[in-house]
Order: C-alpha cells, then structure tokens, then sequence
C-alpha cells in the first residue's frame, strides 16, 4: 500500500505563516493551518499544508510577497488506526 505523501510549507516564526495564509486565500489557493510535523521541523509550532498541484503556485506567492519560509517539506501522511486508542 502506498503511503500519501502530504505538502507543508514550514516558518520561522507564526507572523509568517498566518501572512502566507491570508495571501494564499486571497489569490483563490487552499492551504490548512497545521501543527509543523516533527520530523518536518522543531522552529515553528505552525506550518501550511497545502496540495501538491499547487505547490508550483504557492511559490510564486512566496517570492511575490517576499514572505520569509523555511521551505516546503513532503512528509508521508502517519496513518496509525490505533493512535488515542487506550482500550
């Protein structure tokens, strides 16, 4: 079974990320506020997941705004059916 593989934009600090969010809405992309994934990054508590057809978009966003990030990782999504499970 192939593992989804999941698109976060990461930041140095929370001001980044919620600035990036708001452009991101503005220009009609979709991205999720997200805790940063720990094996992603320990800097921000706050990353983006975004899709990975608009990885290319968001980019230009990025550059466009000069919005200071830390990069996008590709993290595989952790499917664990027994997570929070305690019986």
């Amino acid at each position: 079974m192939e593992q989804e593989i999941q698109y976060y934009v990461l930041f140095p600090n929370h001001d980044n990320g919620m600035r990036l969010h708001r452009e991101l809405k503005k220009k009609g992309l979709s991205s999720v506020i997200a805790p940063t994934p720990r094996q992603a990054s320990k800097c921000c508590g706050i990353s983006l997941l975004i899709k990975e057809e608009e990885t290319d978009a968001v980019k230009v966003v990025i550059e466009e705004e000069d919005i200071e990030t830390l990069g996008i990782a590709q993290i595989k999504k952790d499917v664990n059916p027994n997570r929070d499970r305690y019986c």
